[in-house]
């Protein structure tokens, strides 16, 4: 059976009606629900939703680690809960769903800004000793989104959702390549998910600015997220632009956010296939947003970026895409590197 939230909310005010999501029988019996949220937000998120908590307890995530979630799991399981909801950005809901799934319990995300697919997907991005990694953990029961809030959260944050949903493009095409090169079993519903997800934001004229798109823009996260579920992997929303993404963080930490990241590596991918037509329609929407599109835009030499992706097969190993097809040597890459800024750079 297709796996799907209870309900999923989308609109202004939605934290406020917490309440009212928390008192359906189907999320808890008997009331006992935590209510987790981070330290940024944390006041002003358990202000608004007091009024409607019930017997709900708060929780504080203390930051996005593999530690805070272990610290926050330890706490549900000794709470005895039913249910947790995790209220934030993308660390505190990382952070949520992992500790829910370590105390065995379902996980209610509540998402304060739209930085990436996080929101929905079956997987927690969290920080530990050696880096970031990536856990696998079972989908929230139910999503609501609050776009006051989200209007309230840094611009470039809201941005980077943008970002990250558009290297579902390239994605896709990194999975079909491995189903045509390798026989790698492809998801068609799991692709015509992550597809449209990020059509509906690739053309949308207008900015984070309107509640329209960041009505779209949440619901094409979502999308992306469940997307994930349905293929058992992140495969349909994460390709080469991951990978090289993930290669940037481990050599060059705090360069640059997820989304940002994920959409330089769309681009670049798509000038690797050498796909004029996507290429042009993902630095378009990429800039029409105020987005990065050259290496250059976060701060990156020709050099660091050539390293990122010599790197970036190692960050998934046994993952075919672009880069793994084309085994380019470090000569090569700088080459296309230095071509790619020359062809999209300003």
């Amino acid at each position: 059976m297709l796996p799907a939230p209870l309900t999923m909310e989308v609109r202004r005010g939605a934290i406020a009606q917490l309440g009212t999501l928390l008192a359906d029988s189907r999320v808890a019996t008997s009331g006992r629900v935590a209510v987790a949220v981070g330290v940024g937000q944390g006041d002003r998120i358990a202000e608004v939703i007091a009024p409607s908590l019930g017997e709900a307890k708060v929780l504080r995530v203390a930051d996005g680690s593999v530690d805070a979630a272990v610290s926050l799991g330890a706490d549900l399981r000794k709470g005895n809960y039913e249910a947790v909801v995790g209220v934030g950005g993308g660390k505190t809901i990382d952070a949520t769903k992992y500790a829910a799934s370590l105390a065995g319990i379902p996980m209610v995300a509540v998402a304060t800004n739209l930085s990436h697919d996080g929101i929905c997907s079956p997987v927690a991005s969290l920080v530990y000793e050696g880096g970031k990694g990536s856990f696998g953990v079972p989908m929230p029961l139910a999503i609501m989104v609050d776009l006051e809030f989200v209007h309230d959260a840094p611009p470039s944050l809201v941005r980077s959702g943008i970002g990250d949903v558009l290297s579902n493009l390239s994605a896709i095409e990194d999975w079909q390549l491995g189903n045509t090169e390798r026989g790698e079993p492809i998801d068609g519903l799991a692709i015509s998910m992550s597809r449209t997800a990020a059509e509906a934001v690739l053309g949308r004229p207008d900015s984070i600015e309107a509640d329209a798109f960041l009505t779209v823009l949440a619901e094409a996260l979502i999308l992306s997220g469940m997307s994930m579920v349905i293929a058992g992997s992140s495969r349909p929303a994460s390709g080469g632009d991951h990978e090289i993404l993930h290669a940037v963080d481990q050599l060059f930490p705090g360069t640059s956010n997820h989304g940002e990241l994920a959409g330089i590596g769309a681009a670049f991918c798509y000038f690797l296939r050498e796909d004029a037509h996507r290429l042009g329609q993902v630095t378009a929407c990429l800039r029409r947003h105020g987005l990065p599109v050259v290496p250059g835009d976060v701060g990156l030499t020709t050099d660091q970026f050539t390293a990122a992706v010599m790197l970036a097969p190692s960050t998934r190993p046994g993952r075919y895409t672009i880069l793994e097809h084309l085994r380019l040597s470090e000569r090569e890459v700088r080459g296309r590197v230095e071509d790619y800024v020359r062809a999209v750079g300003r």
